[in-house]
């Protein structure tokens, strides 16, 4: 079009002039070719202090801490970048992202520990060994043919739809599973997902923390790996339904494990209800009884306001409830550090509550766990939060404080947790 009006207003020049002038030439634009590409990342800052020592802190002697302290606090800066084209070539499409962490020496005068350790701790306990490194945490290629997209690689899993491998988003970045993803919509409103399971790193923080390492992908279950089927159905309005299952063959050394879970979900206008439920079978010691757990929640949503009562009910078998990549459970009572409390032979009851006010939302938690174990160590927490966006919302801001106590501890536990995250 540009090119036509080009040789028109030429035109219209020649004969008011009564042609005496030679034509321009016109200026013919190339047209713009998008790349296909999406580029985008993260930064984040975070910090965490407690009046209580880290491990790093514990191993190099110390016994407590008050909050700010440099024993019984812990810190991270991280920057993410990632790269998506769901067309390279032929419809085989393509997506990367590489993360990494430092402390940028604040080991040295301010904390004691990390949020996420990226280093090498072979012979020795020393934090500055975790602090400072990157990996890649994505890597993967998709192709889709007709009703069924496939994802082969590094890539991140919803709980929604693997509750027991799922990447955790309450640290700095999420941890990532080596998977093979296979997702189908061809039934009617209902999306069938299978999945192969290979190798994941751990969301853990600190020293002395087993597979606290972020750079290493360590295989689930050797070279057999965990295989997962998901089927999701949304037929009934405001009603969804989600059962899955997992088998890991051998997967303990001395069994094989099935891992059977399903969740019915409403949600109305201002009204929620779910229920879960569900079995870990195997013998993860010799003699060792499957693990059942059961949950209930409900709430409402009144505009600024919403409340929620939950209840989980796991039994005392060995196994108990996890996820195979960090420290969460996906039970509707996980709070912000209950998990350890929660997981097996317990009842635990939670109470929430949210405001929007202040250009964000308040957040108020509260958990009794009653330990059915012989250890009989009941523990409560309390969360209060806060959280808003800024920056044509491009950045997010968050402030916790987490009150802990239980029956074998000496004295109650004081959290504070901090972080911002820009996205780009």
């Amino acid at each position: 079009m540009k090119k036509t009006l080009l040789l028109s207003v030429v035109a219209s020049t020649m004969i008011m002039a009564g042609g005496d002038i030679a034509p321009v030439e016109p200026v013919v634009e190339a047209p713009v070719v998008e790349s296909g590409w999406d580029f985008s990342g993260q930064a984040v800052v975070y910090y965490q202090t407690g009046d209580y020592a880290t491990a790093a802190a514990t191993l190099g002697g110390a016994t407590g801490a008050d909050l700010f302290d440099q024993d019984g606090s812990r810190a991270d800066f991280g920057l993410q970048l990632r790269a998506v084209n769901k067309d390279v070539f032929a419809g085989i499409g393509f997506g990367g992202e590489v993360s990494g962490l430092s402390t940028l020496n604040l080991e040295n005068w301010l904390v004691s520990d990390v949020m996420q350790g990226v280093g090498d701790l072979t012979g020795t306990n020393d934090v500055d060994d975790i602090t400072d490194g990157g990996w890649i945490s994505q890597l993967y290629m998709t192709y889709a043919i007709g009703n069924t997209s496939f994802k082969l690689g590094r890539q991140e899993l919803p709980k929604a739809l693997s509750p027991f491998a799922f990447s955790e988003g309450w640290n700095v970045f999420k941890n990532t599973f080596d998977a093979v993803l296979v997702v189908n919509t061809d039934l009617p409103n209902t999306t069938l997902v299978g999945a192969w399971v290979g190798g994941a790193n751990f969301n853990n923080i600190g020293v002395g923390v087993t597979n606290h390492n972020l750079t290493n992908f360590d295989s689930v279950n050797g070279d057999d790996g965990v295989y997962m089927l998901t089927a999701q159905n949304k037929s009934f309005d405001g009603l969804t339904l989600t059962g899955t299952w997992y088998y890991g063959a051998d997967m303990t050394g001395i069994d094989d494990v099935n891992i059977l879970w399903g969740d019915v979900a409403y949600a109305g206008e201002s009204f929620y209800a779910a229920l879960q439920a569900g079995t870990v079978m195997g013998e993860f010691v010799p003699g060792g009884d499957d693990t059942v757990a059961v949950g209930v929640k409900a709430g409402t949503d009144l505009g600024m306001f919403n409340v929620e009562l939950a209840y989980t009910s796991v039994d005392e078998g060995n196994a108990g409830v996890f996820n195979v990549g960090g420290v969460k459970t996906p039970l509707y009572t996980q709070m912000i550090l209950n998990q350890g409390f929660i997981k097996r032979d317990n009842d635990t009851f939670v109470a929430r509550a949210g405001v929007k006010a202040l250009g964000g939302k308040f957040g108020l938690a509260y958990d009794y766990t009653t330990d059915n174990s012989a250890n009989n160590n009941d523990y409560t927490e309390l969360d209060l939060t806060y959280k808003t966006k800024v920056l044509n919302d491009s950045t997010t801001l968050f402030a916790g404080y987490i009150f802990q106590d239980a029956d074998n501890w000496a004295d109650n536990r004081n959290t504070l947790r901090f972080w911002a995250r820009y996205n780009f």
